[in-house]
């Protein structure tokens, strides 16, 4: 018999042995958390950070943030403020050979603490101190908040040519055996052909000099061990062992461009970062098109540049001294012949890149989409980092990187295999957006922490700020929606105060409360979902929703009330259909426009010139909530909003402001430039969509932005070029437009009819301002795009690709409101075949219900085999006016209740 004692040890044994086994589960095949157990929390103030790119969090919660200009600033999670503990002398300038001083990318670029820092409160800076050209990587003693004077030690520095820009790294990170790694800049100037120019004098412009230069530190990352006296040793297994003739011994990986942020798989000792490639847009005979890079290195290695970039594609070495083509490098054994190497000729293989994508639409990896790219890098996560960890990270994220770029603003989390081998990735949190994220980790609390650089480039943004990203495995705050009937009105003001929408994810009981508040009157408690209220004194209020569940936990939401001045109603009545366009049949519009205050349109009271009214055309997948978002200001009287919406989900704020400078012109520059050059306008519309080389002798080359298309193009470049017009109306108040075929699209797009006035206000009372918005879309719909699916299900064609609705007996497909007035027939495109087992049926046209009025109907007959081209049906319909959900409802009544009835692709409406 088994003593007590050992049965106790065996029993604990099975307990952990059943624990690390459900633990080895859940790891497998975790569940997908809710993105509502997600919070992006703000923890710095607007104007509190100045070009931020680094950071790091302390134990204890508090946060230090490096600057580029050489503040290191300190954000205490207690008093949630910030404040600056240091400024260190740092150059930020570069000096052309003509003189000409320009901003660059120096400056204090990189900050890590100590593993033992609550031991040693060691803290290492990596900048380009102000009066020496040259990089420095030194480490100070930081107490008391400030840097000890006299503390810091010079542990490694090297040379850094400051006549052309750029690139220069700055990220640190360290291993279990408390190596610290840095990421060095190439330091060369940026070409969209090969960085190898030999000329006498042009060193700068050779990447051969340093990238690929096993005796220079330039374009690498460094890996060392810090001593305690302020110098460094060398770690075993570095690319060259220490004495290596014409090496760096403290080279881990070369071939680099611009490497930022790099992370240890804690349990792999891989290394990951971000590598930002070169600028060239397209595959030419002089160089592939540029790609950037998520790489991951296994162990030491030669990863490519100048020779070779994203998915290994080789760059031809061009002879800048006749301008010929020069040869392609074997990737097996690539040799650096430079005059400028000094350094082995030999090179180390080739490591393939892990994750790479251009300014297209990447193949390979498509969901990181297209546009300005500058790929960071970020942490692995492992739950068993942060042991004490309050709020760590769900178990689905295990082993997972998670990514981030900063021009495109998302991160990924990237999967692997168990070989470590890319498995798959997926957006984190898709509905934060942060702005030029720089730099990403995890603290010891558990939480996701991203710093956002700004959107000003060598410039202080006020959107620039520390975020941290919580998750909650426990209850979760309700989410608030708070609206009202009217936005404002004359007084005595009755308006009725909305809470629809909010709900809670957890599905708790929810207690509301309104608080109502305007200068110089006590506020106002309202205890109920959805009270109506009556203001008697005019000014402006703030109405807050404070919503608390059965747990304790709140949330609330605000929204503005003008009392005092009625907001002006805008209509837009047209002479056709309200649902669609028809290219070559014109449409005639009329604008009225009343304000209680101001008077109408008609009564001339109101000018004509004070009412925007404007139609744009949008290519395909525009995204129409951006429009109506631009009503929430002044702004929205402006003829632009189509425009502004357009730059609004692309990267244009990354390198233009409307007046400043930034790293490229500004907008008023652009339109002062070229403004009434029709030839130039037509480039600029091409050189958005298509990318160019730039003619602003700026640092950086435009971007392609494959995704906006030509006609959007266009319209945002008529914004550039009118952006200091102050006119803001640019058509009549009553006219009419004929809808055309737009070149360079593939017109499955809309137009947007857009009416806005903003009133004068009412004395003290500020102005309102009303929109009007009719959207016409294509007049041929996709039947899977449909709000209402029943009975029916949605299939892709493997072969063609097209997306289908397989619809089954009595069972339909509806659109929501469309407008039948002047539609005499629809065209149905569907097929049945016997291959596919489809016995064929009708598809009837019902308006309201799928059992209301019948239009119409069309009918399709079985066929052998999917007929060569479009199968359309036409299908007469009763003339009907007004709006209408409509119904497309499947009928067969000989078939079998499961049977696949008719693949309907699309519905085509007619006048």
């Amino acid at each position: 018999m088994f003593s007590n004692k050992l049965l106790f040890k065996i029993s604990a044994i099975l307990l952990f042995l059943v624990a690390a086994f459900s633990y080895a589960f859940m790891l497998d095949d975790p569940k997908k958390p809710d993105e509502s157990r997600f919070t992006a929390v703000t923890l710095t103030r607007p104007g509190e950070l100045d070009e931020p790119n680094t950071f790091e969090v302390l134990s204890d919660g508090r946060v230090l943030i490096s600057e580029r200009k050489g503040a290191i600033k300190l954000f205490d999670p207690l008093t949630k403020l910030v404040k600056t503990i240091a400024t260190l002398p740092v150059n930020t300038k570069y000096t052309s050979a003509t003189g000409k001083v320009t901003e660059a990318e120096e400056g204090l670029m990189g900050l890590t603490v100590d593993p033992d820092f609550n031991k040693n409160h060691f803290i290492y800076t990596f900048y380009a101190p102000l009066t020496e050209k040259k990089w420095k990587l030194t480490r100070w003693k930081f107490e008391n908040d400030a840097l000890v004077a006299g503390s810091e030690k010079v542990l490694l520095e090297f040379a850094t040519q400051r006549e052309v820009c750029c690139h220069t790294g700055g990220g640190m990170t360290w291993d279990a055996k408390h190596d610290l790694y840095l990421t060095v800049g190439n330091n060369t100037a940026s070409l969209l052909s090969a960085s190898t120019d030999e000329n006498p004098g042009k060193e700068s412009r050779d990447d051969q000099r340093g990238t690929a230069n096993t005796n220079s530190l330039l374009g690498k990352i460094l890996r060392i061990h810090p001593e305690a006296n302020g110098t460094y040793s060398i770690p075993a297994g570095n690319l060259f062992p220490k004495g290596t003739p014409q090496t760096r011994p403290e080279i881990y990986t070369m071939g680099h461009r611009n490497p930022w942020r790099p992370s240890i798989d804690s349990k792999t000792g891989w290394l990951y970062w971000g590598d930002i490639g070169p600028d060239a847009t397209d595959d030419t005979e002089q160089s592939p098109r540029g790609y950037d890079e998520l790489n991951q290195a296994r162990k030491p290695g030669f990863f490519g540049w100048p020779y070779f970039v994203g998915p290994n594609a080789a760059v031809p070495v061009f002879n800048y001294v006749d301008g010929e083509l020069g040869e392609k490098k074997d990737p097996l054994k690539p040799i650096n012949k430079s005059v400028n190497n000094t350094g082995l000729k030999e090179l180390p293989p080739v490591a393939p890149a892990f994750i790479y994508y251009p300014y297209a639409v990447s193949a390979e990896f498509p969901l990181v989409g297209s546009g300005s790219r500058s790929s960071v890098g970020g942490p692995i996560y492992h739950r068993a980092d942060r042991p004490l960890a309050k709020r760590p990270w769900p178990a689905y994220y295990e082993g997972k990187w998670l990514a981030t770029d900063l021009a495109r603003g998302w991160i990924m989390a990237i999967g692997m295999k168990a070989n470590g081998d890319y498995k798959d990735m997926e957006q984190v949190v898709p509905a934060y957006h942060p702005i030029e994220p720089i730099d990403i980790k995890f603290g010891p609390d558990g939480d996701l922490y991203v710093l956002e650089y700004g959107s000003v480039w060598f410039g202080k943004s006020d959107n620039a700020k520390l975020v941290r990203i919580e998750y909650n495995a426990g209850n979760r705050k309700p989410t608030v929606m708070a609206a009202t009937n009217v936005q404002g009105g004359t007084i005595p003001l009755k308006i009725t105060l909305s809470s629809a929408g909010t709900s809670d994810a957890d599905g708790d009981a929810l207690k509301y409360s309104w608080k109502v508040t305007t200068t110089g009157t006590p506020a106002k408690l309202y205890p109920t979902a959805n009270p109506a209220i009556t203001l008697t004194k005019a000014g402006v209020y703030m109405a807050t929703l404070t919503v608390t569940d059965a747990k304790g936990a709140s949330n609330s939401k605000s929204v503005k009330i003008i009392a005092g001045n009625e907001a002006p109603a805008v209509n837009v009545d047209l002479s056709g259909n309200r649902s669609f366009y028809f290219n070559d049949k014109p449409l005639g519009y009329n604008v009225t426009v009343t304000d209680k205050e101001d008077g109408s349109l008609v009564a001339g009271t109101i000018p004509a010139a004070q009412v925007s009214m404007s139609v744009n055309y949008t290519s395909e997948g525009f995204d129409y909530v951006q429009v109506a978002q631009e009503q929430s200001s002044v702004d929205a009287s402006t003829q632009f909003a189509v425009a502004k919406a357009l730059m609004a989900s692309s990267d244009c704020k990354n390198c233009h402001s409307v007046k400043d400078v930034n790293i490229a012109p500004s907008f008023t520059d652009i339109a002062n430039k070229y403004k009434g050059n029709d030839t130039e306008i037509e480039r600029l519309a091409h050189a958005i969509h298509g990318g160019t080389g730039g003619r602003w002798n700026k640092p950086i080359a435009m971007p392609a932005h494959p995704a906006i298309s030509i006609a959007d193009a266009h319209t945002i470049v008529n914004y550039i070029m009118n952006v200091s017009n102050n006119n803001i109306n640019t058509m009549p108040v009553k006219g009419a437009f004929t809808p055309k075929a737009v070149a360079d699209d593939n017109n499955n797009g809309s137009y947007i009819i857009r009416a806005a006035y903003t009133d004068k206000g009412n004395k003290n009372i500020p102005k309102q301002t009303s929109t009007s918005t009719i959207i016409l879309h294509n007049p041929t719909v996709i039947a899977a795009t449909a709000p209402i699916i029943k009975n029916a299900f949605v299939k892709v064609n493997n072969l063609d690709g097209s997306t289908n609705i397989i619809g089954r007996q009595n069972g339909y497909v509806a659109f929501k409101q469309i407008d039948l007035t002047g539609i005499k027939q629809v065209q149905l495109s569907g097929y049945a075949t016997a291959l596919e087992n489809n016995p064929g049926g009708t598809i009837e046209v019902h308006i309201d219900s799928p059992t209301g009025a019948l239009l119409g109907k069309g009918q399709f007959e079985q066929t052998a085999i999917k007929p060569k081209t479009q199968n359309w049906v036409k299908t007469p319909l009763a003339e009907t006016v007004g709006m209408h959900d409509i119904y497309f409802v499947f009928k067969n009544d000989k078939a079998k209740a499961i049977d696949p009835l008719v693949i309907f692709n699309s519905v085509k409406f007619e006048e």
